[in-house]
């Protein structure tokens, strides 16, 4: 069995919308991150970087409580060599695979992670420090949006890991306050993927918002899709 400890985050639904996606059955463990429920020390167990999302695979090390993986980046690569789906399986594409998902996680998500912040629930508004976030955040998007130009995901034909690492990132854009109003490829491949049934599931893990919430906390697209 596979057990997902996660929050309504974008680095929680790249795992969720991968578990949907892969059709395979796991149990969703809600984490409160208002009530700091990831620094327990049954969640440090786990990971002791004290963050969401982890993954237990229960079938893996069973005699200790199986086996937990922390980071949504290699949560995404455990699964998809787990199940051999959504990552190429020769070493040129896998490793195309990795890159992308690596520059999401070095890249994309912590740029975008402190725009947000800056942009809406710092105390004091940083015009310099909203700026540089945004601009950042901005070319990095640029950087999907000309990798997109030619081809239907990120690494050509085939919708992978690569893609689902971002998505819920770029699905995020308007919240953070990042205009991607004149990126028509990385568009297109936002709207693609958030037709998925299972990206469309994934994103209610671990629970459904309210509909005040949803009006709030989601991006336009987003309200269609939880509508």
């Amino acid at each position: 069995m596979l057990e997902l400890y996660t929050s309504e985050t974008p680095n929680g639904w790249k795992v969720s919308i991968l578990l949907e996606e892969l059709g395979v059955p796991y149990k969703v463990h809600p984490i409160s991150l208002t009530n700091q429920e990831q620094k327990t020390p049954a969640f440090l167990a786990r990971n002791p970087n004290g963050k969401i999302p982890v993954l237990v695979d229960t079938e893996v090390e069973a005699d200790t409580g199986g086996f937990a993986v922390f980071e949504s980046g290699a949560i995404l690569i455990y699964l998809a060599e787990k199940f051999g789906r959504f990552i190429p399986a020769d070493v040129a594409g896998r490793s195309r695979a990795l890159q992308w998902v690596t520059w999401q996680v070095a890249g994309l998500g912590p740029m975008m992670g402190q725009a947000t912040v800056f942009n809406r629930y710092f105390p004091e508004k940083i015009p310099a420090v909203i700026e540089r976030y945004t601009r950042e955040s901005r070319r990095l998007l640029g950087v999907l949006n000309d990798q997109l130009a030619d081809r239907a995901y990120l690494l050509g034909d085939d919708y992978s890991v690569a893609d689902i690492a971002s998505f819920p990132w770029v699905r995020g854009c308007e919240w953070a306050n990042i205009d991607i109003s004149d990126m028509p490829h990385l568009l297109r491949w936002r709207d693609a993927i958030a037709a998925r049934p299972a990206v469309q599931r994934g994103l209610l893990i671990p629970t459904p918002p309210t509909p005040e919430e949803m009006a709030a906390k989601t991006t336009t697209q987003g309200k269609a899709i939880l509508a």
